[in-house]
C-alpha cells in the first residue's frame, strides 16, 4: 500500500527535532485538579438583535472575560483576555447567539477589529493567511495591520460568496485579503434554505482556524422553522404562561463543550515549541515556533465559556443543544440515571427519537437531545455529566475523572414553576431523511498521516488513484451543478476523523471495514481497496442529514448529497489542528477555470510561439522562463494557481521576432503544487505546467 513515505533522513530529523525541542512558553500553568468545580453557573450566551430587519452587524474583537470563576487578591474576578463576536465594544466568548427561521433570508456584516498581535504565537512553517500568495499582502518586512479572520457558518446552506473560505480571509478595513476573497466587505447573506437545525459560526482562517477558535471565537446559529414549531418539545417559556413581562426561564439549552488551558495567572495557554533543527528544502538550519501539534488537548472543560459550570433545573424535561467546539477533544457523554433521547444531528431532526445513555460525539458535530430529571430519585441530586472518550480518538489515553472525564453539573433543586406539559415526541419528521436521486459518480477519497518537512505529523487528505494530496494541489472533486454525488471516505489512519463538508447535508448510506495493509493507494490503475465483510447501515442516531461525520479507523463511509450551488468549497477534518495542517481540500461545484487550463496545457503551441520552456520544473526558489516568437508580437506572461487565480505576471509588453526572452520567476512562498505557466497574444494562448516543489 502506498500511503506515507518515510526517508531516513526524515525520520532522522524527526528524532532530533525532538531534542532540540523547548517549550516556548516557561510559564507555571494552572492546576486543573485543584480547580474548584461546579461552583460557578452556566453562563447563556445573548441572542444577536438586529440593527434592522433581517440585518446584523457583528464585530470580532478582543475583550476581557471571566472564565475561571476564580477571584484576585482584592476580590474582583479574574479576567481572561479573548476574542469574541458581538456589537461594538459588547463582544462576548462564545459569541451571541443569533435566531433565524427557515427561508428567510439574513444579512450579516463582520467586521473585523482584531489587534495586531495575536494572543498565540502563529506556526509561519505552514499554509497560512501570510503566506497566502494569491490574496493581497504586507509588504515584505510588515505586518498585518490586524490579526486576519473570516467567518464560516457550520452547516450553513450557503454560497460560496458568504461560506468563509479559508481563504476568504481580510484584516481590519479589508486592508490585505485572501486569495479567495470576495468583493462584498465582510456582507454574508445567509438565505436559511433549509430545515431547522443547531448551527455554528466560527472562525475559518487558512493556517490559523485552531488558534483562532481557541481565542474564542465560535457563537450558535439557531435556526427554526413552523414544523419545529409545531412539535411539543421543552422550550423557554415565561414564568408567568399568561405574562410576557415576566422573567423567562430557560428550558432549551445550548451547550457549546471545549477544552482549554491556562497559564497559573488565568490566561489562555496554547503549546508551543522552539526547534532548531535542518530545513529539508532549505538545508540549512532553521529555528520555528512549532505551535502546529498533531492533536491539542486541553486540560480544562469550558461549557459556553465557563470552566465546569453548574445549572440549577427543575424536576421536568428540558432540550439539550450539544456542540463540540473543541480542537481535537472527541467525548462520550453520560449522566449517571439519566438517558439521552436523540431527537436531531447536524442538519436537522430525526424520524423518530433515538433513546442512548452515552452520547459519541466529535469535533464539529451537534445532537439535539431531550433529557428528563422528573423521576423523583433524582429530586434534590447533583448529577454530573462525565465523558470517557480517550484522547486521540478511539485508541488514545482515557480522561482524567478528576478534571476532563466532567464536563459540567445538573443541580435538580428548582421547584417546578409550571406543570411540565412538554412531550418527547414518538414521531419527529413524516419521512426519514434522504437524498434523492441517483447518484452521477462516486468518488473514493482517503484520509493519510505523512511526515512533512519538518518532521512532524502531517495528516492529509487525498484520491485512492492519487494518493495524498496538498490543500494546494489542483481540486480533484468537481461536482456538477445540481448533481447528486456518493462520496467514499476510506480511513487508513490510527485515529478517528470527524469529516465535514460544507454546503451539504449528506445522508450517511453506509460505513464498511477495509484491510489498510492489503490496500494500494496512489498507484492511479493499480489503486484499489481491500474491503471485508458487508456494509452496515448507519446507526440510528446518524440517520438524519449531517454535514460532520466520524470516520473511524480501517472503515469506510459512504455518504449521498446533492451539490446545488455554483463555487468553490472546502472539505476538511474538524480535528482544527489537523484542519490548519494540511487535512482540507477545496471543491468546486460547476464548471471550473483551472480545470479548462489544465486540459489545454497540453494543447499545440500557437501558430507565433516558437519555445516556451521553464527550468528548472519542478521549482524550488526560482526558475528562469524563456519564450521566443516567430515574429513581433504583444505578449503576456503569467502564472495562475491551482484555481485559476494570477500570482505572478512575468511580462506583458512587446516582444520582438526571434529573440530569447529570459524571465526570471521567483516562486517567493509559494505553497507546493501544480500551477501553470500561460504566455498571450492575439494568436491566442499557450499553456506550460509548472512545479512547485514541496
Amino acid at each position: 500500500m502506498k500511503k506515507t513515505l518515510l526517508f531516513s533522513n526524515r525520520l532522522f530529523l524527526f528524532f532530533s527535532l525532538l531534542i532540540a525541542g523547548r517549550m516556548f512558553s516557561q510559564q507555571p500553568l494552572l492546576d486543573p485538579v485543584s480547580h474548584p468545580k461546579f461552583v460557578n453557573e452556566l453562563p447563556f450566551p445573548g441572542v444577536m438583535q438586529p440593527v434592522s430587519p433581517g440585518n446584523y452587524e457583528v464585530y470580532i474583537q478582543a475583550t476581557k472575560q471571566d472564565l475561571l470563576g476564580l477571584k484576585t487578591l482584592q476580590g474582583d474576578p479574574v479576567l481572561t483576555k479573548v476574542w469574541g463576536y458581538g456589537r461594538d465594544s459588547e463582544v462576548s466568548y462564545p459569541g451571541p447567539t443569533i435566531e433565524a427561521r427557515s427561508g428567510v433570508k439574513i444579512k450579516v456584516k463582520w467586521y473585523n477589529d482584531l489587534p495586531e498581535e495575536h494572543l498565540f504565537p502563529i506556526d509561519k512553517t505552514i499554509h497560512w493567511a501570510g503566506n497566502d500568495m494569491g490574496g493581497v499582502l504586507p509588504p515584505e518586512g510588515e505586518s498585518f495591520n490586524g490579526m486576519p479572520t473570516v467567518t464560516h457558518l457550520h452547516g450553513g446552506h450557503t454560497d460560496a460568496d458568504s461560506d468563509g473560505h479559508p481563504e476568504a480571509w481580510y484584516t481590519p478595513n479589508h486592508k490585505y485579503k485572501g486569495s479567495q476573497y470576495y468583493d462584498n466587505e465582510g456582507l454574508y447573506t445567509y438565505d436559511n434554505s433549509q430545515e431547522a437545525a443547531t448551527l455554528w459560526y466560527h472562525d475559518h482562517t487558512i493556517g490559523i482556524t485552531r488558534l483562532n477558535v481557541y481565542a474564542g471565537l465560535a457563537g450558535f446559529y439557531l435556526l427554526r422553522d413552523n414544523h419545529e414549531d409545531k412539535l411539543n418539545i421543552p422550550r423557554d417559556q415565561h414564568m408567568d404562561l399568561a405574562d410576557e413581562s415576566s422573567p423567562m426561564e430557560h428550558f432549551e439549552i445550548p451547550l457549546a463543550i471545549q477544552d482549554r488551558s491556562f497559564t497559573a495567572d488565568g490566561e489562555l495557554y496554547y503549546p508551543t515549541e522552539l526547534f532548531t533543527g535542518i530545513n529539508m528544502t532549505e538545508g540549512s538550519p532553521e529555528t520555528i515556533y512549532n505551535s502546529i501539534m498533531p492533536e491539542m488537548f486541553g486540560d480544562f472543560i469550558l461549557v459556553n465559556g465557563k470552566a465546569w459550570p453548574f445549572l440549577n433545573v427543575q424536576p421536568r424535561k428540558y432540550r439539550l443543544r450539544l456542540l463540540n467546539g473543541s480542537d481535537s477533544r472527541f467525548y462520550d457523554l453520560k449522566i449517571p440515571g439519566v438517558d439521552f433521547y436523540q431527537i436531531g444531528s447536524d442538519g436537522g431532526l430525526l424520524k423518530a427519537p433515538v433513546k442512548r445513555s452515552i452520547i459519541t460525539i466529535g469535533p464539529g458535530e451537534r445532537i439535539d437531545v431531550i433529557v428528563d430529571f422528573s423521576a423523583p430519585g433524582l429530586w434534590g441530586q447533583t448529577l454530573i455529566m462525565r465523558n470517557t472518550a480517550r484522547s486521540p480518538f478511539p485508541f488514545g489515553t482515557t480522561p482524567n475523572p478528576l478534571t476532563t472525564g466532567q464536563i459540567m453539573a445538573f443541580k435538580v433543586v428548582t421547584p417546578l414553576s409550571n406543570p411540565d406539559t412538554s412531550e418527547i415526541p414518538t414521531v419527529l419528521r413524516p419521512e426519514s431523511f434522504t437524498v434523492q436521486g441517483e447518484s452521477a459518480e462516486t468518488r473514493q477519497l482517503v484520509l493519510f498521516e505523512e511526515m512533512d518537512e519538518y518532521g512532524r505529523l502531517l495528516p492529509s487528505l487525498g484520491t485512492l488513484e492519487k494518493g495524498a494530496l496538498p490543500f494546494t494541489e489542483i481540486l480533484t472533486e468537481n461536482p456538477a451543478l445540481n448533481s447528486t454525488e456518493t462520496w467514499e471516505i476510506y480511513n487508513t489512519t490510527e485515529d478517528a476523523h470527524p469529516i465535514h463538508l460544507h454546503l451539504v447535508h449528506f445522508q450517511v448510506i453506509n460505513t464498511q471495514k477495509f484491510n489498510v495493509k492489503k490496500s494500494v493507494f496512489g498507484e492511479n490503475g493499480k489503486s484499489k481497496a481491500q474491503l471485508i465483510g458487508m456494509p452496515s447501515p448507519p446507526a440510528p442516531e446518524n440517520s438524519g442529514p449531517k454535514d460532520t461525520f466520524i470516520v473511524y479507523p480501517g472503515e469506510v463511509a459512504r455518504v449521498k448529497a446533492i451539490f446545488d450551488k455554483e463555487g468553490e468549497y472546502v472539505w476538511h477534518c474538524h480535528i482544527l489542528s489537523h484542519e490548519d495542517h494540511d487535512m482540507m481540500r477545496p471543491f468546486y461545484v460547476g464548471d471550473y477555470i483551472a480545470e479548462d487550463l489544465i486540459a489545454h496545457s497540453e494543447m499545440k503551441p500557437m501558430e507565433l510561439l516558437e519555445i516556451l520552456e521553464i527550468a528548472p520544473n519542478p521549482v524550488m526558489d526560482v526558475a528562469q522562463v524563456k519564450f521566443r516568437m516567430k515574429t513581433d508580437a504583444a505578449v503576456q506572461v503569467q502564472v495562475h494557481d491551482f484555481s485559476g487565480r494570477t500570482v505572478s505576471v512575468l511580462h506583458s509588453g512587446f516582444a520582438a521576432a526571434n529573440t530569447d526572452y529570459n524571465l526570471t520567476f521567483n516562486r517567493s512562498g509559494l505553497p507546493a503544487g501544480p500551477y501553470v505557466c500561460r504566455l498571450t497574444t492575439q494568436d491566442g494562448q499557450s499553456f506550460e505546467k509548472i512545479i512547485m516543489a514541496k
